[in-house]
């Protein structure tokens, strides 16, 4: 066998002089790596959308540094995951391995603006409520859950197709400051339907239910397909993270560290 060919079946999981891996069922193998480009465009036109009367249409007017650090980044990681998955649908994958490091310098700037942006906004508050508590969970838990599922995205990276389906998992963390936002404009007769603390209603609650519904079909049809376990443990992340935002704020563990989050000095 000559170098290339081992090289080849490497790169496939096999060694070499092994028989082919059987795939149960080639054709739906790739559509998800295929098609997931599609994906993250609805993703970012969805974000676009969402986030257009308060911050795309008033990028002038924005009081302070904060809220233009904050959806620079995020808005570079829609921008990141598109070029990606395109790149990967153009049979770019070397091109895509070299634009796929800088995800390694994002990823910091997203958690450190996030966290920064946060406490920006809790900055004058003495005592951080039921409901502060519960906003404290819902985006630093989101950014907890969304590096666990962008860490195992990266210890599989040499395997594409569980690699790019965590990738796509990477969104659900980030659904509710999307969905909440859509919801509150188009669809406001959700709005009483969700639970409420300090007799505010939680919307993020709608979001959660769409986000785990989308992640079962997910689960669903990648195991009868291929018989592969991304989605449920991506489910299972995101589960963890959707109790927590709801539970947290009872806890005395969670205010002792919203009272520490508040009197730290992040913001400028």
């Amino acid at each position: 066998m000559t170098a290339r060919k081992r090289a080849r079946a490497q790169s496939r999981g096999r060694a070499p002089g092994q028989p082919p891996i059987a795939v149960r069922n080639p054709a739906a193998a790739d559509v998800l790596q295929w098609n997931s480009a599609w994906l993250f465009v609805a993703f970012g036109l969805a974000m676009l959308v969402a986030f257009w009367p308060t911050y795309f249409s008033r990028l002038s007017t924005q009081p302070t540094y904060h809220p233009h650090a904050h959806g620079l980044a995020m808005t570079l990681w829609c921008v990141l995951l598109v070029a990606q998955a395109w790149l990967i649908r153009s049979g770019k994958r070397r091109l895509h391995k070299r634009v796929g490091t800088l995800s390694y310098a994002l990823v910091p700037l997203m958690v450190v603006t996030t966290i920064d942006f946060i406490h920006f906004r809790v900055q004058g508050v003495t005592e951080l409520g039921g409901f502060g508590l519960y906003f404290l969970a819902l985006i630093v838990n989101a950014l907890v859950a969304f590096l666990v599922i962008y860490g195992l995205a990266m210890v599989y990276r040499r395997e594409a197709a569980v690699h790019a389906r965590y990738m796509v998992c990477t969104i659900f963390p980030l659904f509710t400051p999307v969905t909440d936002r859509l919801i509150g404009a188009h669809v406001p007769a959700i709005i009483p339907l969700v639970p409420r603390i300090d007799g505010a209603p939680i919307l993020p609650v709608a979001g959660f239910i769409l986000a785990d519904v989308i992640l079962v079909a997910l689960s669903i049809w990648d195991w009868r397909a291929n018989r592969r376990t991304v989605f449920p443990i991506a489910l299972g992340v995101v589960l963890l993270y959707h109790v927590s935002v709801l539970t947290f704020y009872r806890w005395s563990f969670w205010a002792a560290f919203g009272a520490w989050f508040v009197r730290m000095p992040f913001s400028l």
